[in-house]
């Protein structure tokens, strides 16, 4: 990144003032990426723990999973999905509070006995369906403001930070040597003005005294 500036005390006190934002800012995006890639990491736990209990719920009602053809799927349907927005370091994150189902009435006498579990099976499955695809869009969502707060921290940290206290060293270099060599020029300057009036004082006296000389004559 290319940083302009010019070499005077008005670009350098920009420059440092820009410079403690940044090396103050640094420390909190620091912080700001450790805790969304720790809690990248839980998501995707907890992702991995939805997935295994899906596969054991169907492994463990396999038997009743093939009598399914005789369910009517359509005896119950999810109505609603309620959720609420949960602030994670910083970013607003959907969080599944209830999954609201609805079902309609069978007889218990001529359906089969397994109906009632029929039911209880297909929300837990569904329960953990629309689990997984909140977590997925948590990760998605934790993981993309991970990724930017990573760059920014690269930015501070490799590039701008760096940048500002190359061209501030610059500057004061600058202005340092520009400082010396107006006094060096002002002392050429004074010793230039005291030799002349040394030379002056000594013409003068000079002049005194060949004046005295014709008085005397």
């Amino acid at each position: 990144m290319a940083i302009n500036y010019q070499f005077n005390k008005t670009s350098l006190q920009a420059l440092e003032k820009d410079l403690k934002m940044r090396q103050r800012t640094l420390p909190t995006l620091q912080s700001k990426e450790s805790a969304l890639r720790l809690e990248v990491k839980r998501a995707k736990d907890e992702i991995k723990a939805l997935d295994e209990e899906v596969d054991r719920r169907i492994k463990d009602y396999d038997q009743m999973l093939a009598l399914w053809g005789e369910f009517d799927t359509s005896l119950i349907h999810v109505d609603d999905v309620r959720m609420s927005i949960k602030k994670i370091a910083g970013v607003r994150v959907p969080v599944l509070e209830e999954v609201v189902y609805s079902t309609k009435e069978f007889s218990i006498f001529s359906s089969p006995k397994w109906f009632a579990d029929g039911f209880n099976q297909l929300k837990a499955i569904a329960d953990v369906g629309i689990r997984q695809e909140f977590v997925r869009r948590k990760v998605e969502l934790l993981d993309y403001a991970r990724k930017k707060t990573t760059q920014k921290v690269n930015l501070f940290e490799k590039v701008q930070i760096p940048g500002f206290q190359d061209a501030i060293r610059k500057i004061k270099r600058f202005m340092e040597d520009e400082e010396n060599l107006s006094k060096s020029s002002q002392k050429i300057v004074k010793s230039k003005r005291e030799a002349e009036a040394r030379m002056a004082e000594e013409l003068a006296k000079k002049a005194a005294i060949a004046e005295g000389k014709e008085v005397q004559a």
